[in-house]
């Protein structure tokens, strides 16, 4: 017999409310929302803390690899523990005094969080303002994770897992060219995260070679069942790399991986978006899914958010291209990310939930209504960010809880399918760590992409890997 769920009763008149008290104030005023879902938005918007006993547990298991941006809310020279070097990639949380179901979270490392990982008789659990919340799982080191190329570089700074290592992460180029105050977005933190990784020295290789990453894919080729998809990425190209333009230096790396490896995973390419005849190249390389991030829709925001993106594209030409990219992969294979809670942000954002929601769901109503479906990341205000030191919390929770249910809603509206490439969808399936969009979507609104309850693949994942 499952266990009741727990609620506790709401102090609405203190002025300041204990973390937990706002917790359950989110539950019961969203009782249709999974109560994990709740926790995972706070956890990803607040980050996590560990105990001693905790990071040396947690060093055992597989470790953080910074595959892109920092995620986390100090920099690596403020981690008293060296955080960094120990805890791990992601979380699982299980059971405990509310009953979770598996909820797997991406560590954002924060050690003032009131979220905390400690060690109760040997076994990890999560505490918040000290009250213990769920059991803490660790991912297994894969076996790939130990062996190095023949450069010598280890496979997890060439090709790391994430996702409870169902999708390769593949950053081919750690930096972007959209440098300084004028141009970097201002919640991005790749180019800040590229220079602290060099001076912690860390192996944080640059560009990576195909050759690498090839040899890379082929070591977890050979030791892995796991993973599922691979995403090829990096920072923004608007001169040339290597002589070559963005598509041109992009698409050579999918092109070689489906030559190498056809239609072994799911592929998948997050860059900017592009004039129709450049994205068709990445089409006719192999790659099956286009991530055009959008960041976030107000156009005044845009501008001020993403200053490079907005002089070099502008944001009425994103949106068209979004739209044009539909032509090439057909809609349900262009899932543009959001930065969930940006929209917020201070000195420029909205000032209150209200406004942020109603234009966060007017773009999403624009894009599904396509028959595209948006994903978001839930905002980390890394603090080597223009926005971190001015937004040390973020967003409001509330905001967060909200968008879970107006992405939801909206998605079932239009009755689209589960967005490929992100692995089961439901509460205690998901593996999708950086937002709750997959713990809380609707599969019974009557999609034939959604994953059958016995645990095997989804219809989309096979069609997906059949060609």
């Amino acid at each position: 017999m499952p266990k009741k769920r727990v609620t506790a009763p709401v102090e609405r008149e203190r002025e300041h409310p204990a973390r937990l008290d706002l917790i359950h104030e989110m539950i019961n005023r969203y009782p249709d929302l999974p109560p994990e879902a709740i926790f995972k938005e706070d956890m990803l918007r607040t980050g996590l803390a560990f105990s001693p006993e905790a990071l040396r547990l947690a060093a055992r298991f597989k470790s953080k690899a910074y595959f892109i941006f920092s995620f986390d809310l100090v920099p690596l020279a403020e981690m008293a523990q060296q955080e960094h070097l120990y805890a791990p990639e992601e979380i699982a949380l299980e059971g405990g005094p509310y009953d979770f179901r598996r909820t797997i979270v991406s560590v954002r490392l924060n050690p003032r969080s009131p979220y905390r990982v400690d060690v109760v008789q040997g076994q990890a659990v999560l505490k918040l303002e000290g009250t213990p919340i769920a059991d803490v799982y660790f991912e297994p080191v894969p076996a790939y994770y130990t062996r190095t190329l023949s450069n010598g570089k280890r496979v997890i700074d060439i090709a790391p897992t994430i996702e409870w290592g169902y999708l390769v992460y593949l950053t081919v180029y750690r930096i972007c060219q959209y440098f300084g105050e004028h141009e970097e977005c201002r919640f991005c933190d790749i180019n800040e995260n590229y220079r602290q990784q060099i001076a912690a020295g860390r192996p944080y290789t640059g560009v990576k070679s195909i050759e690498e990453i090839l040899e890379a894919l082929e070591i977890i080729q050979e030791t892995d069942t796991v993973s599922q998809a691979y995403t090829i990425t990096g920072g923004s190209i608007t001169t040339r790399l290597k002589g070559l333009t963005e598509v041109d230096f992009y698409a050579r790396y999918a092109e070689a991986i489906e030559r190498a490896f056809p239609r072994r995973w799911i592929s998948k390419m997050v860059v900017q978006a592009l004039p129709k005849d450049e994205v068709k190249k990445f089409k006719d390389a192999g790659v099956q899914i286009y991530h055009p991030n959008y960041e976030v829709w107000d156009e005044r925001l845009f501008a001020l958010l993403c200053p490079g993106k907005a002089r070099f594209i502008g944001h009425r030409e994103w949106v068209r291209r979004i739209l044009d990219a539909a032509e090439i992969f057909g809609p349900t294979h262009v899932i543009p990310n959001f930065v969930a809670g940006i929209e917020m942000a201070k000195p420029y954002g909205f000032q209150t939930v209200d406004e942020a929601i109603a234009s966060t769901a007017e773009g999403l109503d624009f894009f599904m209504s396509h028959g595209i479906c948006p994903r978001f990341t839930t905002w980390c205000p890394e603090p080597l960010t223009a926005l971190g030191p001015q937004n040390p919390q973020g967003a409001p929770l509330e905001y967060h809880v909200r968008l879970l249910r107006v992405w939801r809603d909206t998605h079932a509206k239009y009755r689209l399918p589960v967005p490929p490439g992100y692995g089961d969808p439901g509460i205690g399936r998901a593996v999708f760590s950086v937002s709750a969009f997959m713990d809380v979507i609707d599969v019974g609104h009557g999609s034939t992409m959604a994953a059958s309850r016995d645990g095997t693949e989804s219809a989309d994942a096979r069609r997906m890997h059949t060609g």
